[in-house]
């Protein structure tokens, strides 16, 4: 069968969005210990890694990570109990949307087999004459 996954994005209002990125922004910091190496892990500028960092600070009930400022040891990053949480939470929904979404879809995706590439290739080589068929 097809593999049949969910994206999930939670959503206060109109603006404040919790979603994958944000999340994996926060495992980033929560493994490392840095905003900056959880952001160059994504791809992304700290810049931007800061400003979403902020936003979800700003916008949810309490902060999800705290700043240590630069110095001899260096600066960092740590999650608040609320931002350990937040992960716990959205990780458990999106696991069981996950397995909701391939209950009631399931019956609907492709079999495998159909999708992979070359299968119907392989199915007539394997009919064809044996003086027809190449060696592989």
């Amino acid at each position: 069968m097809t593999r049949i996954s969910a994206r999930i994005r939670i959503y206060f209002g109109a603006e404040r969005a919790i979603g994958p990125g944000r999340i994996e922004l926060l495992e980033g910091v929560q493994r490392t210990g840095s905003l900056a190496q959880a952001a160059r892990a994504m791809n992304m500028s700290y810049r931007r890694a800061w400003q979403l960092m902020q936003s979800l600070n700003k916008s949810l009930a309490s902060p999800v990570s705290i700043a240590a400022k630069g110095g001899r040891h260096g600066g960092g990053a740590t999650l608040t109990p609320a931002g350990k949480a937040l992960i716990r939470a959205y990780r458990g929904f999106e696991s069981r949307m996950t397995r909701e979404s391939r209950a009631r879809f399931g019956k609907f995706a492709p079999p495998r087999a159909r999708r992979e590439p070359g299968h119907y290739i392989a199915r007539a080589t394997r009919y064809a004459p044996r003086s027809e068929r190449t060696s592989m």
